[in-house]
């Protein structure tokens, strides 16, 4: 059944028979939030994995290349598959293969096996890009279509929220063990060994297991809820120009923007992933922080990007009232300020208060000042604002290059809250008029998230000849074409002959 809607603030929609998308919303809401989580806990994962095989960067980077090669084979399955079963019950198989996957860990921990981990991780990264191909469409949807762009960064917000706290839970239960090399293991009695073999294995196994048993549990919710039910079809554009720009083309291929969009897409994917799997060990290098510490930064690397999108849901919509919106501004520095004093541990100088004490929460919030200026030049355009915040990223990644010590440090943590609103935003520009063919375009688009698995493999190569240092090279490329899709390549064929 066709539903079409009125207004849209801030994750609250209604349609023009008065029913509420609110509680809907909520619950998808909760599927960002996992998937977010699962797939930075690969951040963690990496150095582990590093040591417990004794790996060089290319080969440990196949953990992100299995991960995100999923999203290549099983995107356009995923989408003809939703097509035919809808949205909630791809929805419920995603998260039940996820499942399987997080199952996996347990025997591949027990085996100490990285076939086997590698395996576990294509089967958790299918059943994601299934939800992936269901649910970003199905949010973009669900309300107004112009405001679909501040709509789909309240839900990549929680998504961010889960890519926040997987550093410091992994950190915790993971990377707090260090991983003994083969001379200290000779060292040691048979006894010993399968002592820290045990506790070694179950350092991955009891996190992953706790993933499993939620995920089943969501699934399980999911399958309750009621859901609305639309067709993407239902889509129009977001130019208000209506939906019968879908008869131009017989596929979602023949629209050019959708075409740069998915390549801008890859390029994104590629290089958010290839510098959050590189932190730890960029931290390590350039400062000589311990690993267990350099994972808790990494919260604030991916914590910047759940800032930004909150900040982006709020200057992306239309919301007028200027009071309200200062007010959640105001809000989301507050959350800004408790992630920087829990993350730099300067909460414990609260009883000493002075300006010294505080420099690391300092500069983090000078950063997320300058990203909220960045989003108000924006002027609530979303491929104008886009295109500033990729020119920010590359200059900072750039800066991180030819600096060292704690302001290379925090330069590249500051590209998280440039990378916010990236992908909703390219997404939502990228299926715009698309209508019949939005199902389509959104598996095309998924697909383009193998960038994660092709970019990272790449810069691994490049670190172990030119350095880690310098490796970086590759995203300042990337956002360099996000900076021009924002710019040009987002506007559809169909609008610039209706302007012309």
């Amino acid at each position: 059944m066709a539903v079409s809607s009125t207004s849209t603030n801030l994750g609250t929609n209604t349609n023009s028979n008065g029913t509420n998308y609110g509680p809907a919303l909520i619950v998808l809401t909760s599927l960002f939030f996992m998937w977010g989580f699962i797939t930075c806990l690969n951040d963690i994962l990496i150095p582990h994995l590093k040591a417990v095989f004794d790996l060089n960067y290319t080969q440990v980077m196949l953990v992100q290349f299995t991960f995100f090669t999923a999203y290549a084979i099983v995107s356009l399955p995923s989408g003809m598959l939703v097509e035919k079963i809808g949205y909630k019950t791809g929805i419920i198989i995603g998260l039940l293969t996820a499942a399987g996957g997080t199952a996996l860990f347990y025997p591949a921990a027990g085996y100490r096996s990285y076939g086997i981990f590698l395996f576990a991780l294509f089967v958790l990264a299918s059943g994601i890009t299934l939800l992936q191909v269901a649910a970003n469409p199905y949010v973009a949807i669900l309300g107004k279509p112009e405001t679909a762009p501040s709509r789909l960064n309240l839900s990549q917000a929680f998504n961010s929220l889960g890519t926040t706290i997987a550093p410091i839970f992994g950190s915790i239960l993971i990377l707090s063990m260090a991983v003994k090399g083969a001379d200290e293991l000779a060292k040691m009695t048979m006894t010993d060994v399968e002592t820290y073999k045990l506790t070694e294995a179950s350092s991955v196994q009891t996190p992953y297991l706790l993933l499993t048993g939620m995920l089943v549990l969501i699934a399980v919710i999911i399958a309750l809820f009621k859901l609305p039910k639309i067709e993407a079809s239902d889509q129009s554009s977001s130019t208000g120009q209506g939906t019968s720009y879908d008869h131009h083309h017989k596929s979602a291929w023949g629209y050019k923007h959708l075409v740069l969009g998915a390549v801008a897409i890859f390029v994104y994917v590629g290089g958010e992933v290839s510098i959050g799997s590189f932190l730890v060990n960029y931290f390590k290098e350039l400062l000589n922080m311990p690993e267990a510490e350099a994972g808790t930064y990494v919260a604030l690397y991916w914590g910047g990007a759940m800032i930004g999108r909150f900040f982006g849901s709020i200057t992306l919509s239309e919301m007028k009232d200027t009071k309200k919106k200062n007010i959640y501004a105001a809000l989301v520095f507050v959350l800004a300020l408790g992630l920087a004093l829990y993350v730099t541990k300067e909460y414990q100088n609260l009883a000493a208060f002075s300006l010294s004490n505080f420099g690391k929460t300092l500069t983090f919030l000078i950063l997320v000042g300058l990203n909220f200026i960045a989003f108000n030049l924006g002027k609530q355009k979303p491929g104008r604002t886009l295109a500033i915040l990729a020119f920010c990223a590359a200059i900072l990644v750039v800066t991180s290059m030819l600096t060292n010590g704690p302001f290379a440090m925090w330069s590249i943590l500051a590209v998280g809250l440039f990378n916010s609103i990236m992908f909703p935003t390219i997404f939502t520009l990228a299926i715009d008029g698309l209508g019949k063919h939005t199902g389509q375009g959104s598996g095309i688009l998924c697909t383009a998230i193998v960038g994660g698995a092709i970019i990272p493999v790449i810069q691994g190569a490049f670190a172990d000849n030119i350095g880690i240092h310098h490796a970086f090279f590759l995203p300042v490329l990337c956002y360099i074409y996000i900076a021009y899709y924002g710019i040009k390549g987002h506007i559809p064929s169909f609008a610039k002959t209706a302007k012309a």
